[in-house]
């Protein structure tokens, strides 16, 4: 293939897929001539810098001579294969390639010639053993720098290879077409400026800068504001919500450094990604940069390709973690919710210890009080209503319940139709459990009073109290419930149902805890099912 096949034969239009299989072409040549270059320069770096190197101060002069030659071979490669000497599509490959071969070969030789000196000084000595195999490790890499540029010098031949993955040099050609064709897939997976978006705050004190970078990022889709100096710029993120900040470093009043450091400072302000640029080229301005917790450090003059990959990638990420604390937000949003229902089931000590995994939940308490009510008449009502209604009717009064249980801290187990259970003294155990529910009973009046005078309705509730012993808990592996057992509730509950419409039935335990500070009614002997005989009391109201 010919130069002027390159061109499209007879000087035709310069293509840009043959543009791209040159500079392809080109930076592998880079990459496959640096690295044995690197080898030189590294091995005699080290060489000089050994603790070892005390005891052969007599080769040092000669190992310098040998970094100076690696030093000046990366200096010339660097040159002669830079984009700017060979991206033109009149460049003679052949003369080309025997100029690299030309400017090369001398240095290369030097390294040679050094090395196998210094080998054969050293050789006889065993406290140079390892002078000697880093030698032969730099002598090695010379050689293979001198077969490459032999190898590599007929650019033309390696360029028509590119096109014919069956010739010779098919390993080179294959990966060269697979970098070109994965350009490709990058232009077309490449994102257009309609579909980018944000918005970026340029901080320089240069107005020429700021033009040029401004117009370059709006040009690439996104909304640009400008700021002259790091006070300004302070003043702008507090009042807009950036995705992307580009800060320079050296400005007057507060610098880029003193910017970067009450942005991330700042609990608000500290997640905005900031790419510091700087005709500052030293590491430790990087390195400082990077550590304040800038995104990327671009120097000036900035490469306007590299700044827009630069920008695009710290776009991506901005809008990655975005999403991921949008999702974190509606994670905490759920779990609020989980928390919220499940609280609303379960007590919230109860709820705590299932959390953890806890199997079966079980306590003992020794006294607590139970009551259950029973709206009386609601059976008849539901005959003159519709379904739907009877339920918002229940909902409204278990609802007041539900805030009376609230307001006197009391724990409500379920309710069961129209019945309704509530105990006092669990699961946080209270010395004044009876009197709560003596206050809960005689609120629970008042409430039904309430709702019968607002609804213009005729309905009671029979109400059963006892004091004892019960066991709390939960059981099962579903559709939890805190229920209580033990005899105390089987006793709360026919109390209940052996009282009388707009009563509040009480055991003699239960008596005997409040008769100082409530007044009763002695009803007599109720025969209870299961237990006999026993002494019931009509809780009447406060003394």
């Amino acid at each position: 293939m010919n130069n002027d096949a390159y061109n499209g034969g007879g000087g035709g239009e310069h293509k840009p897929d043959d543009a791209r299989t040159r500079a392809a072409l080109l930076a592998h040549i880079r990459h496959e001539l640096s690295s044995p270059i690197n080898a030189i320069i590294g091995y005699s770096e080290m060489l000089i810098e050994s603790p070892a190197g005390d005891d052969a101060s007599e080769f040092r002069a000669d190992l310098e001579k040998i970094l100076s030659a690696g030093q000046l071979l990366r200096a010339r490669v660097s040159d002669l294969l830079h984009p700017a000497r060979t991206d033109t599509p009149d460049l003679d490959l052949d003369s080309f390639g025997a100029h690299v071969r030309h400017e090369l070969r001398t240095p290369i030789n030097a390294v040679i010639g050094y090395s196998e000196m210094l080998i054969e000084d050293a050789a006889d000595a065993p406290q140079h053993a390892e002078l000697v195999a880093d030698l032969h490790k730099t002598q090695a890499a010379a050689r293979e720098l001198l077969e490459l540029i032999e190898d590599i010098v007929r650019f033309s031949d390696l360029e028509a290879n590119s096109a014919n993955l069956c010739a010779p040099n098919a390993g080179v050609s294959s990966m060269i077409a697979n970098l070109v064709s994965t350009i490709h897939a990058i232009d077309d997976a490449h994102v257009r400026p309609q579909e980018r978006g944000g918005l970026v705050l340029v901080v320089d004190d240069s107005e020429t800068n700021r033009d040029i970078l401004a117009r370059r990022l709006s040009r690439e889709g996104y909304e640009v504001e400008c700021a002259a100096d790091g006070a300004l710029a302070l003043e702008a993120v507090a009042a807009r919500k950036f995705d992307l900040v580009l800060l320079d470093i050296m400005m007057p009043g507060l610098n880029g450094y003193q910017v970067l450091e009450r942005l991330k400072a700042t609990p608000e302000l500290r997640d905005i990604p900031v790419i510091m640029i700087s005709a500052l080229d030293e590491i430790d301005s990087i390195v400082r940069c990077i550590e304040m917790g800038a995104e990327d450090y671009l120097p000036k003059p900035f490469n306007p390709v590299i700044l827009r990959a630069r920008v695009e990638a710290s776009m991506e990420k901005k809008r990655l973690r975005d999403r991921e604390q949008a999702y974190l937000a509606q994670l905490r949003v759920e779990r609020e919710k989980s928390e919220r229902l499940l609280l609303n089931i379960l007590p919230s000590a109860i709820a705590e210890r299932l959390k953890e995994n806890q199997g079966i939940i079980a306590e003992s308490f020794s006294e607590a009080t139970i009551l259950f009510a029973d709206v009386v008449g609601f059976t008849q009502m539901s005959a003159q209503i519709t379904p739907v209604e009877l339920v918002y009717l229940l909902n409204e009064i278990f609802s007041s319940f539900d805030e009376l249980a609230t307001r006197h801290k009391l724990e409500k187990i379920k309710t069961i139709g129209d019945a309704y259970m509530v105990a006092a003294g669990l699961p946080e155990r209270r010395a004044d459990h009876a009197a709560a529910m003596a206050e809960m009973a005689l609120d629970m009046q008042d409430a039904l009073a309430a709702f019968n005078r607002a609804r213009n309705a005729s309905l009671d509730i029979r109400t059963g109290i006892n004091t004892g012993p019960v066991v709390a808990g939960i059981i099962g592996t579903s559709k939890f419930i805190y229920d209580l057992w033990g005899d105390a509730v089987n006793t709360a509950s026919r109390m209940e149902s052996h009282s009388t419409p707009g009563r509040i039935q009480v055991t003699a335990a239960t008596y005997e805890l409040l008769r100082h500070a409530y007044s009763f009614e002695a009803r007599g002997t109720v025969t209870v099912k299961g237990k006999g005989d026993m002494p019931t009391y009509f809780l009447l109201g406060r003394k």
